[in-house]
């Protein structure tokens, strides 16, 4: 099967280490992919926003499958034109991107479906949104209704810091992202990460994970596309599972059949758990980043399989068989990250790393002179299993200490919340 992979993230060369361990996998390409993805996969220049350049590639490369990593052109159609072409594609159309490329649609749909969700009022100008705080109170979330790259969320835990968000959004802090609003209640417990792979008309469960999300120790600091993440989620137990699929997944599958919008790909539900269950805080229309990794490095199963079926509907025909052991990564970002990242910085000791049976995945870097250099805000994803995961995140901190790269800077808890749940069963 020859594929081509979209993306250039942490994400995708987790899916490109993945795929690259395929029996089926002919011919590999990846646009534009990234120093790492280039040890799995040929690079090529391909402009993916324009999708007829795209559908020229793949006919004149023979691609049996195109696999969309990142958001973004998802919710610019690119499957839709594949489709059209007749080309498959793991991802979902424009209109069922939506769950991810506008926060209002999802609320939406939450309300007509009765999916358990914070309550919220959408606005397109600052003075409605600010009066309707005034009412509600603090703490409160202010989103941006569009795609802001994991960064148009704030929660305020005062007044002022609710105001000055909603006039980040409308000032155009986060581009077209931010012309409408969503304000949301504050919810409390523990967050989530559930994935299912979907085709349509089947969803399979596809992993647990727990991110996390603020820049500094101790979830401190704003927020970020994620610094770390683990797999899988102890929260997540088989009945939280079987509550997730019923009260969300399920009705959120009807719910865009029936509007002609059917979802194939892979749905992530970011959950908040209370003693009540499952609550859905947003969707992502594919997988999380750095989610992703910890995942494809659990999963035992051929991924082309999997991809493959979500994409012909046939996911009714197979399962998904993960390791027992843990897996965790940690995210080596550029100093100054969430805010403008210090791009340039050399990175050297990848192979020592990698020396105790870690995994570094490239996130946001560059070739320059045959040096490996910074060239983003999340930068390497260091990523390992263990029996448990107190023993992953060992085997991960020790890869990150034999990285030579001054320029960086990472959490050093990731996984503290199940590290401290274990040593509570010991």
């Amino acid at each position: 099967m020859n594929v081509l992979l979209i993306g250039s993230g942490g994400r995708e060369h987790a899916l490109a280490w993945k795929i690259a361990q395929s029996p089926l996998l002919g011919t590999f390409f990846a646009a534009p992919g990234n120093p790492g993805i280039a040890d799995h996969a040929e690079l090529t220049g391909l402009d993916v926003s324009d999708h007829q350049a795209v559908i020229a590639f793949c006919k004149d490369k023979a691609i049996d499958m195109v696999v969309v990593g990142p958001e973004a052109p998802l919710v610019a159609g690119l499957a839709d034109a594949l489709n059209d072409a007749g080309i498959k594609v793991f991802g979902p159309s424009a209109a069922a991107a939506q769950l991810e490329g506008s926060k209002g649609f999802t609320k939406d749909l939450c309300a007509r479906q009765g999916i358990p969700t914070a309550a919220y009022q959408c606005f397109n100008n600052a003075p409605k949104a600010k009066a309707y705080v005034r009412t509600q109170g603090v703490p409160i979330v202010i989103k941006a209704d569009g795609l802001a790259a994991g960064k148009g969320v704030t929660v305020a835990m005062t007044l002022e810091d609710a105001f000055d968000a909603i006039e980040d959004c409308f000032e155009g802090a986060y581009g077209e992202a931010g012309a409408e609003v969503v304000v949301e209640e504050f919810m409390t417990g523990e967050e989530a990460s559930f994935f299912c792979l979907c085709d349509g008309q089947t969803a399979l469960p596809f992993g647990t994970a727990q991110d996390h999300k603020r820049v500094g120790d101790g979830d401190t600091g704003p927020n970020t596309g994620g610094m770390g993440a683990y797999s899988p989620a102890p929260v997540m137990t088989p009945e939280m599972i079987a509550q997730t699929m019923e009260q969300i997944i399920d009705p959120t599958m009807r719910g865009m059949a029936e509007m002609g919008a059917p979802f194939t790909g892979v749905l992530y539900a970011g959950l908040m758990i209370d003693e009540t269950g499952p609550k859905l805080i947003e969707y992502n229309v594919r997988f999380g980043d750095p989610e992703c990794q910890v995942l494809m490095m659990r999963l035992k199963d051929d991924i082309l399989v999997l991809l493959s079926a979500a994409a012909d509907g046939g996911l009714r025909h197979v399962s998904a068989r993960w390791s027992d052991q843990a897996a965790l990564t940690v995210v080596m970002a550029a100093e100054g990250y969430p805010g403008t990242p210090k791009k340039g910085s050399a990175i050297a000791g990848l192979k020592q790393a990698e020396a105790n049976g870690a995994k570094v995945f490239h996130a946001g870097t560059a070739q320059k002179d045959g040096q490996l250099i910074a060239n983003g805000g999340r930068v390497l994803n260091v990523t390992a299993q263990g029996a448990d995961v107190k023993a992953a995140q060992s085997l991960v901190y020790q890869a990150v200490e034999a990285i030579d790269w001054p320029g960086g800077f990472y959490r050093r808890d990731i996984g503290w919340r199940a590290v401290e749940r274990e040593s509570n069963l010991d």
